[in-house]
């Protein structure tokens, strides 16, 4: 790559060099993963989000998500919620005390150590997470029709993979958000009419 090479079109492959060192300081490596990973983060966020505040949801930010994403029916220790998504536990306290207040979740005794706190569902949160599996079973329909469904897997497998591996290199550090390498495995949403 270099300063007089001519910008790759939209339909045309991404080569990379060989070797970092073949980049000059002016290009970049563009459209990078992390601005994809941006894109499609932001333009879900919107979608979901409008979707749900037009259902009745409308109380509900994307940053909310770092809880309800992560919630599992039995219920989930608030320090596993910021394992899974990647958020400082206090930020996750933050976020729990918010969605509480706003009557998605409670807290329940954790029957396995009553020191701790599990974050449930309630009623209203338990419709919502059906709201939103349903918006988010129509965003997978509609791009697996466009891609043909067996494109549309192989792209969520691979994204899922590169996701994995990309969280697994970063190190825990002191004070830094957890990681641990994880990343929820890739799941389907199920077909909300059944």
């Amino acid at each position: 790559m270099s300063g007089d090479a001519e910008p790759r079109g939209p339909d045309e492959p991404m080569t990379l060099p060989d070797e970092p060192d073949q980049i000059d300081w002016d290009d970049r490596v563009d459209p990078d993963l992390g601005m994809l990973a941006a894109r499609l983060l932001f333009a879900f966020q919107h979608e979901l989000y409008r979707a749900l505040a037009e259902q009745g949801f409308d109380d509900l930010h994307p940053r909310h998500g770092a809880v309800l994403a992560y919630l599992t029916p039995g219920g989930v220790r608030a320090t596993e919620l910021a394992r899974q998504s990647g958020q400082y536990k206090q930020v996750v306290g933050t976020l729990v005390d918010e969605l509480e207040s706003l009557g998605y979740v409670h807290r329940k005794p954790d029957p396995t150590d009553r020191r701790a706190k599990l974050v449930c569902r309630t009623e209203r949160g338990l419709r919502q997470a059906r709201a939103a599996n349903k918006i988010i079973w129509l965003m997978h329909q509609r791009h697996a029709a466009r891609l043909a469904p067996e494109a549309f897997d192989q792209f969520i497998n691979t994204f899922a993979d590169v996701v994995t591996h990309q969280r697994g290199l970063i190190s825990e550090q002191p004070g830094e958000p957890p990681t641990n390498g994880v990343a929820a495995a890739p799941r389907r949403a199920a077909d909300p009419a059944t």
